[in-house]
């Protein structure tokens, strides 16, 4: 008997079980780096692909939807720009358009193609600053953006991040006859006035902070909102 074969036969086992692991390894990276999605409601679906190919939207069972395709801050070569336009090329229609937000940070190398011909249906969406020249231009701080940007990856819902909820000063008509019918004292204070006057009012509670909106995202729901009330998709 050829004294090696014993020696085989223990090392397939071992082979085995690296490829097991390796496979499992493999299986949990891929659920660990899935790709963002949100519900954006009346058939709008927003993702996030922070690496290409790999967080391309896959192809779903149902009728091609309206794509929000958040390529802010996504990085990639060559080979991932071939990925992203052949997809574009397949996905986008003017009746299944494509909202693309872009910022600086986005790899100009995945913008390149686009600046020869962009397929009708595909609206570039971001501030002035992006590679290419958007479609639609924002205006808001790199800090802001990254922000809400961040914010949509935690735990903020999409809705809050596209809301303004800037309260405005109401000046009734109540208000304004108390102003009118309020009497006013022309005489000079004396000191003992000044004694006797209650302290001056507490100064006025600091403005509430504007809440984070991601302007680049709101813009995209507002064009497809007006898209459907116009009966465009």
């Amino acid at each position: 008997m050829n004294s090696s074969a014993p020696a085989r036969l223990h090392r397939r086992p071992a082979r085995s079980f690296s490829c097991l692991f390796l496979f499992l390894f493999l299986s949990t990276l891929s659920l660990s780096a899935a790709p963002l999605t949100r519900d954006l409601g009346e058939g709008l679906t927003y993702h996030r692909a922070r690496t290409l190919p790999g967080d391309l939207p896959a192809d779903g069972p149902t009728r091609p939807q309206t794509v929000v395709l958040d390529l802010r801050y996504t990085t990639g070569g060559a080979a991932a720009a071939t990925a992203l336009h052949a997809w574009l090329k397949f996905h986008v229609s003017p009746r299944t358009p494509v909202l693309l937000l872009i910022n600086a940070d986005t790899a100009p190398v995945l913008l390149a193609p686009l600046a020869e011909h962009r397929p009708g249906g595909l609206v570039l969406i971001g501030p002035a600053t992006a590679p290419l020249t958007p479609d639609i231009v924002v205006k808001l701080a790199p800090d802001t953006e990254r922000n809400a940007y961040d914010a949509l990856g935690g735990t903020t819902p999409a809705a809050t991040l596209i809301t303004d909820t800037v309260e405005k000063t109401r000046n009734d008509e109540a208000s304004l006859m108390r102003d009118r019918d309020r009497p006013t004292d022309t005489t000079s204070p004396t000191a003992d006035d000044l004694a006797d006057s209650p302290p001056p009012p507490p100064a006025a509670a600091a403005k509430t902070p504007r809440p984070l909106i991601d302007i680049s995202l709101q813009r995209a729901v507002h064009l497809h909102r007006a898209l459907k009330a116009l009966k465009k998709l």
